[in-house]
């Protein structure tokens, strides 16, 4: 098209000229004559023809202009420029793609804005509302009598429906509510009941199993068809991924509140000094949302909500238990009631290089009691032994000894190596089943 506008111009340029030529005027009339007409022969000198001057330029800028987008739009950073490209899904690798560090390289956007309303389609049918009902037995001093007093409470949490004829799992914490003061004492359950998701009917649940070590435990109702949810890969899950938690908080059933995946394998430890690894997430959790499910985009349970950190400063802290290291304790619990684990027998002190130095020993555990008819107890162990170490690694505390030990079956043997009287013992200890 350049090509035209500069013939037009020079064109112009020689009319131009032609005119002034014609206004020139001289007394001569001969010679004007004679001007003119070498005027007029100059302008058909260079006055082209129909063809030249119009269909040849204009062919000549069609196949210019062919020339030039082909090559703007054959070369894809330049036609991303010049049209301000923008797409939501980046194409230049498969939308899973992700790096050896674990990091995605790219995602794809599209529908974004439905994922969790897909997820919250799928996952919400499996959620139910669980309501305990228990026995708080107070002691009140008057006059220096004891008055005991009675009433009632209720607790709640939520549960996923793991089975298609009525196994639900759910925390511990929520069913187990046995505890005592020394001016208060809260009975076990009297009654668990169960909502399902736009069912307002109450359905009685038996206590199946509880493991408190893994804040863990499964009830059942009696009834068929329903909806079972699905379980993800927790093992795969990473971080800034899309997460729901699902359940009943404070009463309001089928609740979700959405975030993401803030951290995975995140040790700690709850009020009582049990220590978990757990996936940490900003979806707010709330009370009564222990026992529901953290889900990723595509609705699948990665993990059983279980407890979150509040205070002043505390923001977008909750914590789920990896489904993944739910499976074995769930069969076990519906299977035994209960969770069968390796055990030695023995209560111990953790001994730094301080306290060791203090009480004349070496760094370990200390052994501060043996039970009887343990494994310990058949092994050999004895009071006063310093453990230092279980399967030739080196121990220096509790936590330390049972990590060996939790790795290891019933029957298994682990074989210690301990302090005794200033001299190094080995002592093979048969691992028996935790009471």
């Amino acid at each position: 098209m350049e090509n035209d506008n500069n013939e037009n111009n020079n064109s112009n340029t020689q009319e131009s000229a032609g005119s002034n030529f014609k206004t020139v005027t001289n007394p001569a009339n001969k010679k004007t004559k004679q001007n003119n007409s070498k005027s007029k022969v100059i302008r058909e000198k260079n006055t082209p023809g129909f063809g030249k001057s119009v269909v040849l330029p204009f062919f000549s800028g069609v196949v210019g202009c062919a020339v030039v987008i082909g090559t703007v739009f054959g070369v894809p950073e330049i036609k991303n420029k010049i049209l301000n490209f923008n797409s939501s899904t980046i194409s230049t690798a498969p939308s899973n793609s992700t790096s050896s560090d674990g990091t995605v390289k790219q995602i794809d956007l599209e529908k974004y804005s439905d994922t969790s309303v897909y997820a919250a389609n799928k996952i919400l049918p499996s959620i139910v509302g669980i309501k305990v009902d228990y026995t708080v037995n107070s002691n009140f001093s008057m006059f220096g009598e004891s008055i005991p007093q009675s009433s009632s409470a209720t607790a709640s949490g939520s549960g996923i429906i793991i089975s298609d004829d009525g196994y639900i799992l759910t925390n511990n914490h929520i069913v187990s509510t046995s505890s005592s003061e020394s001016y208060y004492e809260v009975s076990e359950a009297n009654k668990v009941t169960v909502t399902l998701y736009n069912d307002k009917t109450e359905y009685e649940a038996k206590i199946i199993g509880k493991d408190e070590q893994t804040d863990l435990a499964v009830i059942k109702i009696d009834k068929k068809d329903l909806s079972k949810a699905e379980f993800a890969d927790s093992d795969s899950i990473k971080v800034g991924e899309f997460a729901m938690a699902v359940g009943n908080p404070l009463g309001m059933e089928s609740s979700i509140t959405c975030g993401v995946i803030s951290a995975v394998n995140r040790e700690v430890t709850d009020t009582d000094g049990k220590k978990f690894t757990l996936i940490q997430t900003d979806a707010a959790i709330n009370s009564g949302n222990s026992g529901g499910a953290l889900v990723n985009g595509e609705g699948k349970v990665i993990g059983i909500n279980t407890l979150k950190l509040s205070g002043t400063g505390i923001e977008g802290m909750g914590f789920a238990i990896p489904i993944n290291s739910t499976t074995d304790i769930t069969q076990q619990l519906i299977q035994y009631s209960k969770v069968k684990r390796p055990y030695i027998g023995i209560g111990g002190i953790d001994l730094d290089e301080k306290t060791a130095k203090t009480y004349n020993l070496v760094v370990g555990v200390y052994v501060k009691t043996v039970e009887d008819f343990s494994a310990a107890e058949k092994a050999g162990l004895k009071v006063g032994d310093v453990i230092i170490e279980a399967d030739g690694k080196t121990i220096k505390s509790m936590d330390e000894l049972n990590e060996i030990k939790n790795a290891k079956k019933i029957g298994d043997e682990l074989k210690l190596k301990v302090n005794r009287n200033n001299k190094t013992e080995e002592i093979t200890v048969t691992l028996g089943e935790q009471p």
